[in-house]
């Protein structure tokens, strides 16, 4: 780790104009941001320490939306008993997502901007990576592993994948992020914070320099209430998911009113089965049903040799999220 300037600002402007400087990087929990750095993939000139901001700390629930402080700790929210009624999906994605050790030092706002873990992005031993080295290709491409990489959402520069697990339920019930920056505030739906790699895959978010995220919001809709999040991961402490989704269901008698689908550890940037969703709109939640919806989630999906196991195992993974969420949506689990 080389040398840095350190900055812990008083208030959102004096963040911000340090933020805005190059080489700048913006420090809460640390979690990733530190990580990174050791192993020598992030090498800011200086970090501006924004955890003295006490307005963006906290978090709470309205009637119609439910308020996220950016700088609100994962285990505070991943344990809020009311929260967990209210929309569980919200806090099992949160739970699930890391150790308890982790959990209390992160920082919501830090975890939906996290980075990937793919092995050669994470590893400078390998000197083909377009998201870390822009031009110098992708090792990943090149012959190397994929049974960790996206097979939505990739292109021919990059298959990294996506790894955070809150972002799931995030796009999947239309939350909004809300920031401040050098050209004032603004409001950003969740589905538009991320960028697909195409072939500019260095640029992650459309984020300005100096842009910090103040809190983050979910409108309170009956989905949210019917909800859950499944994660198939090849260990079951702590691991990143192979395949995961966070769904939520609204019944009419019988029927799907309103349904939501958000697929984790398999896309590049957080998605939204959006045709899925359509298509089991209208229709009695059966296993036949909720079977054919997670196959129809991953109908546009490109494997590489190796995440092939993938398509399978996300669309039994919705199959099963759907099914809970029904059984929740019935007064059951």
């Amino acid at each position: 780790m080389r040398n840095f300037d350190y900055h812990r600002p008083a208030d959102m402007s004096a963040a911000i104009d340090a933020a805005r400087a190059e080489g700048a990087e913006i420090l809460a929990g640390g979690t990733l941001m530190v990580d990174l750095m050791k192993i020598g993939v992030r090498e800011p000139d200086a970090l501006v320490d924004i955890t003295g901001l006490a307005d963006l700390e906290g978090h709470d629930i309205g009637m119609d939306r439910i308020r996220f402080g950016a700088l609100a700790r994962m285990a505070d929210v991943a344990d809020d008993q009311t929260l967990k009624t209210a929309a569980p999906v919200l806090t099992e994605s949160l739970w699930k997502a890391a150790s308890p050790q982790l959990r209390q030092a992160a920082r919501l706002g830090g975890n939906i901007l996290q980075q990937t873990r793919c092995p050669y992005f994470r590893d400078t031993a390998y000197s083909q990576c377009n998201k870390r080295a822009p031009g110098s290709g992708c090792a990943a491409l090149d012959g190397g592993k994929t049974n960790l990489h996206a097979i939505l959402g990739g292109s021919d520069d990059c298959v990294a994948m996506y790894p955070g697990d809150w972002a799931q339920a995030l796009i999947a019930f239309d939350a909004e992020v809300h920031t401040q920056g050098p050209g004032g505030t603004r409001t950003i739906s969740f589905a538009d914070l991320h960028v697909m790699p195409g072939d500019t895959p260095q640029i992650e978010t459309i984020l300005e320099p100096g842009e910090i995220v103040k809190h983050i919001t979910v409108p309170v809709i009956p989905a949210l209430k019917a909800s859950h999040y499944l994660k198939a991961r090849d260990r079951e402490s702590y691991a990143f998911a192979s395949a995961s989704a966070a769904v939520g269901l609204e019944m009419e008698g019988e029927t799907v009113r309103d349904v939501r689908i958000g697929l984790g550890g398999v896309a590049a940037v957080p998605w939204r089965a959006r045709q899925a969703e359509e298509h089991l709109k209208g229709k009695s939640l059966t296993e036949e049903t909720a079977r054919e919806t997670g196959r129809i989630a991953f109908a546009d999906a490109s494997p590489l040799e190796g995440s092939e196991y993938k398509i399978k195992l996300g669309a039994d993974v919705v199959a099963g999220a759907l099914m809970t969420a029904h059984a929740r949506s019935q007064g059951g689990e």
